[in-house]
């Protein structure tokens, strides 16, 4: 199972290869108004848990047997410049890989009313 790949014009920035368990990923620091992008594949009957540090950033991911699951998350808040973690903690059952990056932030819809 490969990592995920980014979209084009995003920098990878950490990288995690098939896995099972728990564990945690660094990524270096990106430049002021790059978005951080986390994009897990996920394959075995459970729930992965992620969760970005410093920015304080958790999402799960529901895995299933009998097929490949892929989240793509991007995040422009506060903080995402900086360096820091990402720790999965995932069943035994499930094998899970991660790229991490970095990139412009995704167009922001216009307010209406």
């Amino acid at each position: 199972m490969q990592p995920p790949e980014l979209n084009a014009g995003e920098t990878p920035a950490g990288r995690q290869k098939a896995t099972t368990g728990n564990a945690e990923i660094g990524f270096a620091r990106g430049k002021k108004g790059d978005a951080l992008v986390v994009a897990v594949r996920c394959q075995g009957a459970g729930t992965v848990k992620v969760a970005v540090r410093p920015v304080h950033v958790s999402f799960p991911l529901e895995c299933r047997a009998d097929k490949v699951s892929t989240v793509y998350n991007q995040f422009a808040v506060t903080g995402v410049n900086r360096d820091g973690t990402v720790s999965v903690e995932a069943p035994p059952a499930v094998r899970w890989s991660l790229t991490v990056g970095r990139g412009a932030p995704a167009e922001k819809e216009a307010p209406t009313g």
